[in-house]
C-alpha cells in the first residue's frame, strides 16, 4: 500500500481527521486511507489500530506495536478468533525470557493475551489483549512483533471482525 494513501497528504496528523475524541482513545475517525470494509491497517509509527467501515470512517484504537527489530510489515490474513486464550511463548520470546512457563493459562493474570486474540497468518503474530500489568504498554513500541491493546478495545474489536479478514501493516 502507498504511504501516500494511507496518510491521505503529507503532514496530516491525527489533529486534522479525528472526529472528536482524544487521539489517545477509542474513537470513530474519517479514514485516510483506501482499504476495503472490515479489514483492519496498523499503522506502527502512530501506534494505531485502525477498522475500516464500509462508510468511509475507520474506528480508530491506541495500540502497542513491535519494539525496534521486532516489527513486520504487509498484509496477512486474521485467520483465528480465540477470547481468553491460552498462551504458549514463542521461541524468540522464550529465548529473551528463558523463565517463562511452558504455558500460561487463559484468563490467568499474567497472560500477555489478556482477554481475547485474533490470530494473524502466517506465523506466531496475533491482536490481543493485554495483563494488567502490561497496559501501560499501549502506546508505545512493547512487543516481539504482536499488536497489542486494552482488553476493552480488543473485544470490541473482536465483535466487529469477521473471519477471514485482511491485515496490513504499515510504518
Amino acid at each position: 500500500m502507498d504511504r501516500r494513501a494511507f496518510f491521505g497528504i503529507a503532514g496530516f496528523g491525527l489533529a486534522g481527521w479525528a472526529m472528536g475524541g482524544s487521539a489517545e482513545a477509542r474513537g470513530l475517525v474519517a479514514a485516510p486511507f483506501a482499504a476495503e470494509p472490515g479489514s483492519i491497517v496498523v499503522s506502527t509509527r502512530q501506534r494505531m489500530l485502525f477498522f475500516v467501515q464500509g462508510d468511509g470512517t475507520a474506528i480508530r484504537y491506541l495500540v502497542a506495536v513491535g519494539m525496534p527489530g521486532k516489527q513486520w510489515f504487509g498484509t496477512r490474513t486474521i485467520d483465528g478468533k480465540h477470547y481468553r486464550p491460552a498462551w504458549s511463548p514463542p521461541a524468540e520470546v522464550r529465548r529473551a525470557k528463558p523463565s517463562l512457563p511452558d504455558v500460561i493459562p487463559g484468563g490467568a493474570p499474567d497472560n500477555p493475551m489478556g482477554a481475547g486474540a485474533l490470530t494473524i497468518a502466517p506465523g506466531e503474530y496475533a491482536i490481543h489483549g493485554t495483563s494488567p500489568s502490561m497496559r501501560a504498554s499501549i502506546g508505545r513500541y512493547a512487543s516481539f512483533g504482536c499488536i497489542r491493546m486494552l482488553d476493552e478495545d480488543v473485544l470490541d474489536l473482536m465483535a466487529r471482525v469477521r473471519i477471514p479478514s485482511r491485515i496490513t501493516v504499515v510504518a
